[in-house]
């Protein structure tokens, strides 16, 4: 069963800066051959994407953090990184991974709470 697990969210103050990661396990697809993502959420608001990176390495961001967070990843680890640099307060939301092997098959995660006091 696959499973898809955050960690490293917590307070930090605006302009502070945070490293999510994201853990995926019970599946035999190689870290290289799956689709790891990251989407936010805030109290009310609809679920976003923030960053997304693909099976063959290529990256896309939200809008809003384009110039403030990295996306990576560690393949053999089957792993991905959110790095939030410059944090504001409407960052403040739940961060969920979300993993795609194939149209049928994605996963997310519980979601881990990034909160940004000013």
């Amino acid at each position: 069963q696959v499973q898809v697990v955050e960690s490293g969210g917590g307070l930090v103050q605006a302009g502070g800066s945070l490293r999510l990661s994201c853990t995926v396990s019970g599946t035999r697809i190689s870290g290289g051959g799956m689709t790891m993502a990251w989407y936010r959420q805030a109290p009310g608001q609809q679920r976003e994407l923030v960053a997304a990176i693909y099976s063959n390495g290529a990256t896309k961001y939200g809008e809003s953090v384009q110039d403030r967070f990295a996306i990576s990843r560690d393949i053999f680890k089957k792993e991905a990184y959110l790095q939030m640099y410059s944090l504001r307060p409407e960052d403040t939301a739940v961060y969920f991974c979300k993993v795609v092997i194939d149209p049928a098959r994605n996963y997310w995660g519980q979601g881990t709470q990034v909160t940004v006091s000013s």
